[in-house]
């Protein structure tokens, strides 16, 4: 594990407090929204059975390479639209096409229609003749949550699992059991735990929270891809990540965690103002590009 020290108060991610689910969700596009990337163009998709949106960098490594990114926004929130400025920096940065998805929410949608959609997103690339081997997912919160339970549906598919998969301050655990939901109540700048467990329990709609592909941090992980994970020293969901971690391990999966010091949740959208977000992003991509290469070798 290595942490790093946060240089700027990572203050701008903050979740719109807002009643009624229709102005939250316009919210949080508004609040997560960033420029697109003059060097990044984009193309309406579908992929499975959901819209999707194709973000195409000037430079590509590799045209059969795809990165599959599941948005954030507590299950409830969140589109591709609103990510599309922040989708764009793993594109460009990573020299990738990248394939945004706009699963079904809740409270509409419960779960496990998302992880569903993920499976179907997976498979439709495969179906298309993408090797697996040349697929790497992504996600931040419980968009992480979604590329965690993807996985382990297309294990359960028997499908071939993909290069690897990177976690942005991954929800895991939507039980809420981890000691840094209290450890870290007062410090945490954005959630509470009340905050959480709204949105949560919208998900599940009486769900077990622990069952695997609800919460993956209750599940068996082995024949995992490596998994790079990302998450800031000041959330509550900050277990949520360091317990994935030594699970991953104690199941012979290779994984890196980065804990970023003084750092909120998904402190990575915060890259224009902050040098240690934009750092963490370009770890991400070198991470992305390194077992891509390897894949050559192997």
């Amino acid at each position: 594990m290595s942490t790093h020290s946060s240089d700027t108060a990572l203050s701008t991610s903050t979740v719109p407090q807002i009643t009624g689910i229709d102005e939250r969700r316009a919210g949080y596009d508004a609040l997560i929204a960033r420029k697109l990337p003059a060097d990044v163009r984009t193309k309406a998709s579908v992929l499975g059975t959901r819209p999707a949106l194709e973000l195409i960098p000037e430079t590509v490594q590799d045209e059969q390479e795809r990165l599959l990114y599941l948005h954030g926004g507590a299950f409830i929130m969140g589109s591709t639209a609103g990510y599309e400025g922040f989708t764009a920096q793993f594109a460009r940065r990573a020299a990738i096409r990248t394939v945004s998805l706009d699963y079904r929410l809740a409270p509409e949608h419960p779960f496990p229609a998302a992880v569903e959609d993920g499976l179907a997103a997976y498979q439709d690339l495969l179906n298309r003749g993408t090797p697996p081997d040349k697929i790497v997912l992504a996600g931040d919160s419980a968009g992480g949550n979604l590329v965690l339970a993807t996985l382990l549906a297309a294990r359960r598919a028997g499908l071939p699992i993909p290069a690897a998969a990177v976690l942005m301050s991954p929800v895991t655990d939507v039980a809420m059991t981890g000691a840094s939901m209290q450890s870290k109540k007062g410090v945490d700048p954005i959630f509470t735990p009340e905050a959480l467990a709204e949105p949560f329990a919208a998900y599940l709609a009486g769900a077990d929270p622990r069952s695997e592909l609800a919460s993956p941090l209750f599940a068996d992980l082995r024949g995992l891809p490596e998994l790079l994970i990302q998450v800031g020293a000041h959330e509550l969901l900050l277990d949520d990540s360091t317990r994935l971690a030594a699970q991953a391990a104690a199941a012979d999966v290779t994984v890196t965690l980065e804990v970023l010091a003084q750092a909120p949740h998904v402190f990575q959208i915060n890259y224009e103002s902050s040098a240690a977000a934009d750092a963490a992003l370009d770890r991400i991509a070198r991470f992305i590009r390194r077992v891509l290469s390897q894949t050559l070798t192997n």
